[in-house]
């Protein structure tokens, strides 16, 4: 891999930073502390692409590879991830799945919306009682005619409130993953509800939502896939989602080490600026050392997904990476920042809580450990 970006690339890079810096982190305080972020910022990040990177042109899309999709979504994560996950709910998981599996009516009945911002998608998979267990999900959709009816509940659900169509991930047949089907949902049909998640740790600002589906009916064509091909399809989508994920945990690590940095260099004790002190040293530059490692190790996921090569456990090495090192960069950030970290009117408080659950979703540190150790192994530890 050449690591020297491209034109297209670098510009994405300084799209997304300045787009950001004005768009985003003027209001990322006051979006935490509402547990709102403003929802004109679905239309502005349609607007200026990016929620179309790496869908074909024809479809609505603003093409681009998978390198300037990360270093866009880096620069998401450094702002707020909260306007991070929007993205790559709507675009990761659900736009690039119906592009890749839906049928060409679907592909021209969803995409233009969803790329624009005028409409938005959420990813239906976790329930109430299975989470990392996704084989064992218990809503389920029956054939009646030329329909499917579809009852159960999802939990946890990124863009849940908002969703103009959900990705639901339902069981068709059996027990297993083979039993489990995927249906494009929209979210007004008749007996779809959801309730709002509020009071979370971290993505406060973040549409997180229950989805109830009580007797939703929808037509064969809402399908995604074929019958039994729904954990397949789900499964993938992951692998490139935690791309996404650790690319925003880079951008949350980026932004922990840039506000330690200016705060090291202006706070002064025993007269002089503690960033002369070599213990401060010492934390930025693990800091710093880390943020560059798990960029690197998002780039080479998207390089082999350009390349057509397989991805998925050095996709989990990055999830794991990341997201554990933008934990360890958040906390010493608050240490860098001491008694100040603690509060809300400095970023370090809200980079370690919106942290802390990028080692939970999309497959916990624990899992990532498990497909890494199977595909070292070749043994399944799940079973």
């Amino acid at each position: 891999m050449d690591l020297a970006l491209t034109d297209e690339q670098a510009g994405m890079w300084d799209l997304a930073r300045n787009f950001i810096d004005a768009e985003v982190v003027p209001h990322t305080r006051d979006w935490d502390r509402a547990e709102q972020v403003d929802r004109s910022i679905v239309g502005k990040l349609g607007k200026v692409g990016f929620l179309g990177v790496t869908i074909p042109e024809e479809y609505g899309g603003s093409g681009g590879d998978h390198v300037a999709y990360a270093l866009m979504m880096e620069e998401l994560g450094r702002g707020d991830s909260a306007i991070r996950g929007i993205v790559s709910v709507s675009l990761g998981l659900v736009g690039k799945t119906i592009a890749s599996y839906g049928t060409e009516d679907q592909k021209k009945q969803w995409l233009p919306s969803l790329t624009s911002g005028e409409g938005l998608a959420c990813f239906g998979l976790t329930e109430p009682d299975t989470g990392s267990d996704a084989a064992s999900l218990k809503t389920r959709a029956v054939r009646d005619g030329d329909d499917w009816v579809i009852n159960g509940s999802k939990m946890f659900i990124t863009n849940g409130t908002w969703a103009t169509v959900a990705l639901v991930f339902a069981r068709t047949g059996g027990p297993g993953p083979k039993g489990i089907t995927a249906f494009l949902v929209p979210t007004d049909a008749k007996g779809f509800s959801h309730r709002e998640i509020k009071g979370k740790l971290g993505l406060r600002g973040q549409s997180t939502g229950e989805l109830l589906l009580e007797d939703v009916r929808v037509p064969a064509e809402a399908r995604l896939g074929e019958e039994g091909q729904g954990f397949k399809i789900a499964m993938a989508a992951l692998d490139k989602g935690r791309m996404s994920v650790a690319s925003g945990c880079v951008g949350l690590a980026k932004g922990a080490l840039q506000a330690s940095v200016q705060y090291a260099k202006e706070r002064t004790q025993f007269g002089k600026p503690i960033a002369s002190f070599q213990l401060v040293q010492d934390m930025l530059a693990d800091m710093a050392v880390g943020t560059d490692a798990a960029r690197l190790l998002v780039w080479r996921v998207a390089d082999l997904i350009e390349r057509g090569q397989p991805f998925s456990t050095e996709a989990s090495m990055a999830k794991l990476f990341a997201s554990e090192n933008a934990v360890k960069a958040a906390n010493l950030a608050i240490q860098v920042f001491g008694g100040y970290g603690y509060l809300d009117e400095y970023p370090v408080a809200k980079i370690l809580r919106d942290a802390r659950v990028m080692t939970l979703y999309e497959g916990t540190s624990q899992v990532q450990k498990l497909l890494i150790g199977r595909s070292l192994t070749g043994i399944n530890a799940f079973v």
